[in-house]
């Protein structure tokens, strides 16, 4: 190979290597005005949803500051409203606002009846309501004055009075309104007798526990206010219970006794004395009338015989006149007949007489004469 040839070979490679670095140029100058163009389309929807981002995070921003602005206060509740742990205001029911991330809202129901229960449990209330099987034995089970046990149930009903007293004045107001109770009943409970609280003790014993609880609860300034004490339940323990209904049911059947004798005894006595009164009354009726109309008489007799001793002939015809005004009417009917008749009585029928008589007047016969006194 001659020297020529080797030039133009080498001008060939030459010529090959400035086409394939054109080539290899044009190929990067290519994919560069393509990454150009994606990143002006990346970033054209970049701007585009920026906005659409930025809209949704203000409208995000404000529902947050309206929920944390704005709240509700039912009509049975007040609201507290503290700001950074000081009591502010107190707000009334209906929709209210509030300083977001620095008031904080306490809502407090001061129109509704609360209620705590000790010894048993409520698990679901209504017409038939359900309650725990679990055992609180540690609330319900009491020594008495007399060294016996009873297990009693209750209730403790209240309301809220203060809402700033029960929110701040006293550290978890249930739990420590649930060991005063306790300890107040514990201590009513202690001094009586198992059988006063069993039985006839019961209504003392709810209105001495409201009494304590109350006087209480206004010193702690708890701002609550008691309404009622119920005892649910009151029983003996179940190992004895048994002997304890054997025991109240003798007692029962003896008070039933007691009271038949004492009604029967209500009937008798009363009925007896008042018998006993009316005849002692009745007789002194009796006495004093009879000792009037004697005294009435001796008047009478003496008022009489004075005014017989002036004018005896006018007092003699009226004293027969008034008697026979007495005596006549009873006597019945009289027939007055001349004694020179003859043939009357033949022709005149007397039953008719006897008839009209005066009813219990004894018959008269016929005067056969008539005028004679």
């Amino acid at each position: 190979m001659s020297r020529f040839d080797d030039d133009d070979g080498d001008d060939r490679n030459e010529e090959g290597k400035d086409q394939f670095n054109w080539s290899h140029r044009h190929d990067r100058s290519r994919h560069f005005d393509q990454y150009v163009r994606a990143l002006d389309v990346w970033r054209a929807r970049a701007a585009r949803s920026g906005g659409s981002l930025l809209w949704i995070a203000a409208g995000l921003l404000l529902l947050v500051l309206l929920v944390a602005t704005a709240y509700q206060v039912q009509p049975e509740e007040v609201g507290v409203v503290v700001r950074l742990g000081k009591y502010v205001r107190t707000a009334e029911p209906g929709l209210r606002l509030k300083i977001p991330f620095v008031e904080q809202v306490y809502k407090i129901p001061v129109q509704r009846q609360l209620k705590e229960e000790f010894g048993f449990r409520t698990t679901q209330a209504g017409v038939r309501s359900t309650f725990s099987e679990q055992s609180f034995d540690t609330e319900a089970v009491m020594l008495t004055g007399d060294l016996n046990v009873a297990v009693v149930e209750w209730i403790v009903q209240y309301r809220v009075a203060d809402p700033y007293l029960y929110l701040f004045k006293v550290r978890n107001v249930t739990d420590t309104f649930r060991a005063m109770t306790e300890a107040i009943m514990r201590q009513v409970v202690g001094d009586r007798t198992v059988t006063e609280v069993l039985t006839v003790g019961r209504q003392a014993i709810e209105t001495r526990v409201e009494e304590l609880l109350r006087g209480l609860t206004e010193q702690y300034e708890m701002g609550i206010t008691i309404e009622q004490v119920v005892l649910q339940d009151v029983n003996p323990p179940d190992p004895v219970k048994p002997s304890w209904d054997e025991v109240n049911q003798a007692q029962q059947q003896r008070d039933r006794m007691i009271n038949e004798a004492r009604a029967e005894y209500n009937k008798v006595i009363p009925r007896a004395k008042g018998e006993a009164l009316q005849a002692v009354l009745e007789a002194e009726g009796y006495g004093l009338n009879r000792v009037n109309r004697a005294q009435g008489e001796g008047a009478r007799f003496r008022s009489i015989q004075a005014a017989y001793g002036r004018a005896p002939d006018v007092t003699r015809e009226r004293l027969y006149i008034e008697t026979m005004e007495r005596v006549l009417p009873r006597v019945g009917n009289k027939l007055f007949l001349d004694p020179d008749v003859r043939g009357l009585v033949p022709l005149l029928s007397l039953d008719g007489l006897k008839a009209t008589a005066a009813p219990g007047a004894a018959p008269q016969p016929a005067s056969p004469a008539g005028g004679a006194r």
